[in-house]
């Protein structure tokens, strides 16, 4: 399925919500940056370190990073996010700016490095009740993104047999038992994060339910992707 997006387009989105979420985290205090995040095990600022991450690895860095690691993800995801991490939460934050505009990634797949960039980005802000969420530009595609395959996460498998029709958005696709809901909250469940399941309604919604609860795990050890760690 196209995104309806070109290449230049997707990046553009990407440094957009790369520099909202940096506004967002410019005043945080101590506690909010050891806060638990959406990511099992994972705070606030090692997320953010993950997400410098992999806007710093290309695709042979990332190969040769994961032949180190013996193909173990837990291992090939510490040894980037420790890379990555500042000796202070600033720091850590000063490096995540530094790769706000670039277009590096450890996949060709435009749509799912959005698709990661957006996903961590409310895995950060919906514990710590931050606000602002990513606009239907950029989640339209990724939903877009999401249903026409598995990548990261067996987001395809999910929605399999079901209609999801976004009820703040464009968004309208599958056939099947219907599944309605903001496009932010139908991009998160089939990313595998059950926080966002409440927000959904619909006859298919408990079968999308089913689905995700079933495969639900820690997301602290995202798997051998190319962007990989929307996954659980």
């Amino acid at each position: 399925m196209s995104t309806g997006k070109n290449t230049g387009e997707l990046w553009a989105l990407i440094h957009t919500e790369r520099a909202k979420l940096a506004e967002d985290l410019d005043n945080l205090s101590e506690e909010q940056w050891q806060h638990g995040t959406l990511c099992t095990g994972w705070t606030v600022e090692q997320v953010l370190a993950h997400l410098t991450a992999a806007a710093s690895t290309n695709q042979r860095q990332w190969m040769r990073s994961m032949i180190g690691a013996r193909f173990r993800p837990d291992v090939h995801n510490q040894r980037r996010l420790a890379e990555h991490l500042g000796s202070t939460p600033a720091q850590t934050l000063q490096g995540f700016r530094a790769v706000i505009n670039s277009t590096t990634a450890p996949s060709a797949h435009t749509a799912a490095h959005l698709g990661e960039v957006l996903v961590h980005t409310q895995d950060i802000r919906h514990p710590l009740g931050l606000t602002r969420t990513p606009g239907p530009e950029a989640l339209d595609p990724v939903a877009g993104f999401f249903v026409s395959r598995d990548f990261a996460v067996p987001s395809k498998t999910y929605a399999e047999g079901l209609q999801l029709r976004a009820t703040d958005s464009a968004f309208n696709a599958g056939y099947g038992f219907l599944v309605t809901g903001p496009v932010l909250a139908l991009v998160m469940s089939l990313a595998g994060r059950a926080a966002y399941l409440d927000q959904l309604a619909g006859p298919g919604a408990s079968t999308l339910r089913a689905r995700v609860e079933r495969n639900l795990a820690p997301v602290s050890a995202p798997p051998a992707s190319g962007t990989g760690s929307v996954a659980q």
